[in-house]
């Protein structure tokens, strides 16, 4: 299961119960793009994604939860277009830590 914090730009991931990585920082949606509240699941992940969207611009390590958005490695100090931006690091764990049908909580 994955937590986003979109308040505090954190996110906080678990299994039985137990945090296993977090809070970490992240980057959700800017002004206009925002991430989307709610409970939702994962549905896919692919290594390297490029966005169909804007530019084909890379996302690797793609977790995707939420129609279009998704975690991926992005900059945490660059707001995203509702995706969710982890570091490297914590992109690639993430991306081997979550499954499809995992739980993702979005929160304000």
């Amino acid at each position: 299961m994955a937590c986003v914090d979109l308040s505090r730009q954190l996110a906080w991931f678990v299994r039985d119960g137990k945090v296993m990585r977090g809070p970490v920082k992240v980057a959700t949606g800017r002004s206009g793009y925002g991430t989307e509240v709610g409970t939702f699941h994962v549905f896919r992940k692919n290594r390297m994604w490029y966005s169909t969207i804007y530019n084909n611009a890379p996302m690797p390590y793609s977790v995707f939860f939420d129609g279009g958005e998704a975690f991926h490695e992005g900059s945490v100090y660059v707001r995203s277009h509702g995706c969710v931006h982890l570091s490297a690091g914590n992109a690639a764990w993430v991306f081997n830590f979550l499954h499809i049908g995992d739980e993702v909580q979005v929160v304000w």
